[in-house]
Parts: C-alpha cells; structure tokens; sequence
C-alpha cells in the first residue's frame, strides 16, 4: 500500500511534464531544455515564462494553462470523452467547462469529472445513429431494388401506349374524315330548312307590315276618300319632326314626300316606313280587326291587354258591391278613348308592331330527313370526339411516363419513391406540406387558402453531395419582397417524416425530411472488444 502512495506523486510529476492546458499532438513545441518560441513565430522567452500568468506571446500560445491571454486555448483532455479546446478566457472562471475539471485547477472550484458519463451517453447516441443508418440503408436498397422493377414496368408500359397511339391516330383520323361526310348533308339540309323558314318568316312580316300599313291608312283617312291629305296626318301630333309638339302644314307635307295627298299603295311603299315608329293608332288594341293570319304576332302581344280590365275589377269586387262594379266598367267602355287613353297609351306605344319573339318568330322542327341527317352526324361527332379524348390521355400518359423514367431520382433512384407522395408538418400556427419534385405549401392551421413556398427547381445539395438538398423556387411573392422559396434538407432515417420547418430569412424557408433514401453506407461494424475509455 506505501509503494502505491509513494509511485502516485511519482505518476503525477510525470504527468506535469506536459504544460497544463497543451494538448499531446502539441507537447514537442513545448520543451523545457531550451528557449520557447511562439507559435505564430513572432518571439522566443525562456521556458520558465510559461504558464507564468504573463501573457509573452502576441497568439497566446505561452499561456495555454492560465487566463493571462485572452486570445490563448485552453486543451481539455476530456479522458473517457472527447478532447476540447475552450478559450483561455475560461480558465479558472469558477465555472466547470472541461467535463475532466482540469480548467479550474486554481479556482477554489470543486469539478466533479463527468466525462465517463458524458463518455457513456455519447457512445449510446451514436449507437443509436449507427442503427438508425443501418437500418436505413437496408430500406434504402430495397427502394432502388424497388425502382428498378418500377422503371422497367413503365418501360414497358410505355413502349405499349406508344405502339397504341400510333392506331389510335389512324381511328381518329378515320372517325375524322365520317364525321365530316356526316356533317355535309346536315349541314346542307339545315340550311334549306332555316333558309325556307326564313324566307316563310319574311312574308309573314311582310304581310303584318302590309296590314299595319293598311290599318293606319284607314285611320288616317277620315273622309274614306282613298286618300291621307296633309290635313289628315296633321290630326296626329306624335309625328312632329321639329319637336314642337305640333305637326305643322310644312313637316306633314315633307312626310307625304312634298305631295299634298297619297294614295294607299304609295302611303304603304314610301310614307310608312318614315312614321310607323311614332304613329299612335286612334283604336284601342281590342277593337282592331283581328288580322287574317291566326298564327301572327300581333295578336298574341296585345291579346293580354283586354282581359287587364276584368283583372283590376276582380280586384274591386272584393271591396265594391256588384252594382258598383257594373256602374265602373260602363263607365270604362264609354270613357275608354278619351279618358283611359293616355294610361293605357304607353303600352301599345306607335303602331301595333311585334314587341317580342312568338311561337311565329321560332324555326319550327325539323322534318323527319333532316333529322334524320342531324342524328347520323352526331353519332359520328360522339365517336370522333370519344376517339379523340382517348388519345388525349394515352398522350397524357405517355407525357408523364417519359417525365417519370427521364426524372433525376438520385445515383441509383433512391428517391423515385417519393414522386408520388405528399407530407405534412402541422405547428402551431400552419400546416406545411411538402410534395417532393413537385411543390411546398403552407396552409393556416385554422383554415384558408393555401400559400405557395415553391415548385420544384433542382438539387441544391453541395458538389460533393449533390442528392442531401432540395430546392423549391418561385412560390407566392412576398409583400413588398421576393418570391417564397424552400430548401428541404435531407436526413438519413428509418421512415419518411417532415421534422421541422423554419424561415431563417424573410420568404426564404428551410424545411427538413427525413428518408432512408438519404442514409449513406454505413461502415463495417468493428470486431467486438473491450471497454474503452475514450470515443
């Protein structure tokens, strides 16, 4: 036991040998048989002036023990951990930053050494990491085994819709070519059809034209002489032209064309047409002769407005008595004209003219041929146009497998699994998500539109590890700022999971996902062996 007590002072003089705070690749620059010199070269002091707690050296290097210089390390041997170098700044500061204690050595500071601790925490974690980036790299193989297969399957399922689309092309340009020969006799009996109806419905007007023409002849001929004199048409006021309200002898004869009378055919030919849009009839619409044509126009926009009359007395009887009611119509049968007039006037405003489209005005049906045309060119318009979406999605199909094998997926397609899958990371303001090779988003947890953070640009890993980073570019602009863009680094792990998403600088987001993808090969697992003190 005393020559263990006497060798321990022995170990520790031995030990001393080393300047305190020198680390061992270091101890040959610090040798006490001669003159040290800086290590930056700028002077040489005798050895006893280090660790003398007088800084001598511009870089600090005379001091490594002590906290004379404040530009000097300090070398924690940190045995049972890892070695560290802190700022001479620390040394003897009362507070334990070497986990061996050996920085407070002259402090009055207890430091319990933790490093076997420290040590032992270490090796678990990185126990951990390494099992962690074996098991990752295990499922990292089965994924490029996995897009292998993958890639020869749409391969191969490429080279199908290619030689598809080639006979889908040849029917869609057949299925072409009957619809247009389809399209011909439609097209062609069609416009028989609308042209006969036009040219039906041109006669009609005409004929209307011709009997409102005719009607307000008569009316205008008070004397039924077969003619309308400038005294006649000035019984209308309405047609004044200099808009004195008034028709003078003068605008009344240039109406009649500068003639003092006209006849019935030259009043339909020439004057008509100047006056009808401001002619008012002097006959009530229920009085006038009902036209010829059951089918025109006239009749239907001015049949409502006799049945308007008993309308309102319905309403009346329920608050006048029957004989009261018999007393009012009277009086609107005789009044009508001159009283009633000016009410009812606005309605019917200038000659009784059609107001609206009629069942007259509307191309009837088709006969039977020309629809029977109109089915057969449909039937072929359906085919082309149902060949025709059938090759926009083979093209479409085709467009996207050719994206899909060409897309860079990483060294051997680690990544490809990735290209149809979306993440997110819910915090606690927004939802972040993350569809690789496509787009990042981020969404307010609490409901909204979503904001873009970018579509996919590139890899932006580093030349020596191209495949650890993502770039995503031209997201929604920010206000008064640039376009929102994302960096997604990639981490090596057993699933694939967002972890965390941070914006170091305004509209430009770092976002990080981990994916066995990203797990390189680990190395061989060391023989075991047995315990050892240091990492």
């Amino acid at each position: 036991m005393l020559l263990v007590l006497l060798l321990l002072p022995m170990c520790w003089a031995v030990e001393v040998k080393r300047p305190r705070g020198v680390s061992l690749t270091n101890h040959h620059f610090y040798d006490e048989s001669k003159p040290f010199t800086c290590l930056d070269g700028s002077a040489s002091v005798p050895f006893d002036q280090v660790n003398d707690d007088y800084c001598d050296c511009k870089d600090g290097s005379d001091e490594p023990g002590t906290a004379a210089c404040p530009n000097g390390s300090f070398h924690c041997t940190n045995t049972g951990y890892k070695p560290l170098y802190i700022s001479s700044r620390w040394v003897n500061d009362g507070v334990c930053d070497c986990c061996d204690g050996t920085d407070e050595y002259n402090s009055g500071i207890v430091c319990e050494n933790t490093c076997k601790e420290k040590g032992r925490k270490e090796r678990e974690t990185l126990q951990q990491m390494a099992e962690v980036t074996r098991e990752g790299f295990r499922l990292k193989k089965i994924l490029i085994e996995d897009w292998k297969r993958a890639r020869e399957e749409k391969q191969k399922k490429l080279t199908e819709l290619q030689a598809g689309k080639k006979s889908l092309e040849d029917q869609v340009e057949l299925l072409r070519t009957l619809k247009e020969e389809a399209e011909k006799p439609e097209k062609e009996a069609k416009d028989q059809h609308r042209k006969l109806w036009e040219e039906q419905l041109a006669a009609s007007k005409a004929q209307r034209e011709q009997e409102l023409a005719t009607s307000a002849f008569q009316e205008l001929d008070d004397d039924m002489d077969g003619a309308v004199s400038v005294a006649e048409l000035q019984t209308h006021p309405e047609l004044d032209t200099d808009g004195d309200g008034a028709l003078s002898e003068g605008e009344a004869q240039t109406l009649l064309g500068g003639d003092t009378q006209t006849d019935a055919a030259s009043f339909s030919d020439r004057i008509w047409a100047a006056i009808r849009d401001k002619y008012r009839s002097e006959v009530l619409p229920t009085d006038l002769p009902s036209p010829s044509a059951p089918a025109l126009t006239e009749p239907k926009e001015e049949q409502p407005l006799g049945p308007s009359q008993p309308a309102e007395e319905e309403d009346e009887e329920e608050e006048e008595t029957e004989e009261e009611e018999g007393g009012e119509e009277g009086e609107d049968e005789d009044s009508q004209v001159p009283g009633e007039q000016p009410k009812e006037t606005p309605p019917p405003a200038g000659p009784p003219q059609t107001v609206s489209p009629t069942e007259e005005d509307k191309m009837p049906p088709y006969d039977e041929q020309t629809q029977a045309f109109i089915n057969a060119a449909q039937e072929a318009r359906n085919k082309f146009e149902e060949a025709e979406r059938s090759l926009k999605d083979v093209e479409e199909s085709i467009r996207n497998l050719e994206q899909e094998i060409s897309f860079d997926f990483g060294p051997n397609g680690e990544f490809a699994y990735l290209y149809s899958q979306c993440y997110e990371l819910t915090t606690n303001e927004y939802v972040y998500r993350l569809c690789p090779f496509k787009l990042v988003s981020q969404k307010p947890k609490l409901g909204g539109s979503p904001t873009s953070l970018g579509t996919w640009g590139s890899w932006a890993g580093p030349d020596h590890d191209k495949f650890s980073a993502m770039k995503y570019e031209q997201g929604t602009g920010c206000w008064q700022g640039p376009n929102r863009s994302t960096t997604v680094r990639l981490l090596c792990g057993k699933e694939t999971v967002v972890t965390s998403t941070t914006e170091p600088s305004r509209c430009e987001y770092l976002m990080e996902l981990m994916t066995p993808a990203a797990c390189p090969e680990p190395p061989p697992e060391p023989p075991a062996s047995g315990n050892r003190d240091e990492l």
